[in-house]
């Protein structure tokens, strides 16, 4: 049984087997959480990245997908890089969203992680609203049927952290 939890703060502090990225397709750093995990866990995750762009990726990661890499200096062993849509007020990108989410935790599952640390995709400068995204994240979560011990939402402040616990309920 998968046992989800919230914390208010931030996900460069947390201690997990897999912390989750919400990257740019480029995986070579940005902004938000990406930009943040990348100065925090220092320059082997930027190298890491660098070779999936020179391999598999030449293009970038695509939206919904989920790729891992070392998580250098974070207290953890894989930062999992994900891509979530841009939200759009005339088409819908839900599904995309949940790919996020589902693709993390089969990626973190088949690295054999047991904890998985998730920030809120999309709901930063993507613009995705925050009741919905939280809505997305834990319903997508708990039909994983993952065989992650605990999924936390690392979430950044009060007002996605209320979100997010009203879906838990």
């Amino acid at each position: 049984m998968t046992t989800i939890t919230l914390v208010q703060g931030d996900i460069t502090r947390e201690s997990a087997d897999a912390i989750v990225n919400a990257a740019n397709s480029s995986l070579l750093g940005g902004g938000g959480v990406d930009g943040a995990i990348h100065r925090r866990g220092g320059p082997a995750i930027l190298e890491d990245c660098r070779r999936l762009r020179a391999g598999r990726y030449g293009k970038g990661l695509p939206t919904g997908q989920a790729v891992a890499t070392t998580a250098g200096d974070l207290d953890a062993r894989w930062v999992i890089h994900t891509v979530g849509p841009v939200w759009s007020a005339t088409e819908d990108r839900s599904e995309l969203l949940a790919s996020c989410y589902r693709e993390s935790l089969r990626v973190a599952g088949d690295l054999g992680a047991r904890t998985i640390a998730f920030p809120a995709i999309s709901t930063g400068v993507y613009g995705w609203p925050i009741d919905d995204g939280a809505r997305i994240a834990v319903e997508t979560v708990r039909a994983a049927g993952t065989s992650m011990e605990e999924v936390r939402f690392v979430l950044f402040d009060e007002r996605a952290y209320e979100a997010f616990a009203a879906q838990i309920g």
